[in-house]
């Protein structure tokens, strides 16, 4: 069994973002030479996810809403954690959306069902974070 370990860095302009990350997973898929297996990807900060879903504008449109209902951002007075910070609902829309994705990697490609895409979440952006991707297989 083979194991391959790479990080991929961002750092969103805007507080929020969804970036399609499936394209730097094909590739370091590619590197690691695993034709079965998995690969996990997980963010490695709290205040960021990565999830699976469409790649579709309407789609992260509404997530930003619903995300923004369900852990709003203002006013930062009303988290106990903003005591000196304003990223409570940063923490809260990570733990909603979900910190990792695993994926099967059948004859050398990702293994997905139609329309899935890896995304990475940014809640709290404007400053670099990054990504792990672990591969293992044969």
């Amino acid at each position: 069994m083979k194991s391959f370990r790479k990080e991929l860095w961002f750092n969103a302009p805007t507080r929020r973002a969804f970036i399609n990350i499936t394209p730097q997973i094909v590739q370091c898929l590619k590197e690691s030479g695993i034709q079965e297996g998995f690969v996990l990807v997980n963010a490695m900060h709290i205040t960021a996810s990565v999830f699976i879903n469409d790649d579709e504008s309407g789609l992260h449109h509404d997530y930003n809403v619903w995300l923004e209902k369900l852990a709003p951002h203002e006013p930062v007075s009303f988290y106990h954690h903003n005591v000196g910070e304003d990223n409570a609902d940063a923490h809260m829309k990570r733990q909603i959306m979900g910190r990792e994705v695993m994926v099967a990697i059948t004859n050398g490609k990702l293994d997905f069902g139609p329309w899935e895409q890896i995304f990475y979440g940014e809640f709290d952006g404007k400053r670099r974070k990054r990504v792990l991707v672990k591969i293992i297989g044969d």
